[in-house]
């Protein structure tokens, strides 16, 4: 995530996307998206955007299966 971010030129802008929960990464590793989230946080020229079940426009089914992958994680 680093080797891409620090390639913006003058006057770019960029638009990263990602979910931060689907990652298939071994339990305990930090994706690249989580980690600049955290490091990133506190660059005020940055913005962060979070989306939730409610920002769903696909299927009904799709928020629904959203809130159980929650609860489910709560429970964990």
């Amino acid at each position: 995530m680093k080797m891409f971010l620090t390639r913006m030129g003058e006057n770019a802008r960029m638009v990263i996307n990602g979910d931060p929960t689907q990652t298939d990464l071994p339990n305990g590793t930090k994706s690249g998206l989580s980690e600049a989230i955290d490091i990133l946080r506190n660059v005020p020229e940055v913005a962060f955007i979070h989306f939730d079940k409610a920002d769903v426009v696909r299927h009904k089914l799709v928020g629904k299966i959203i809130a159980a992958y929650e609860d489910h994680d709560r429970r964990k």
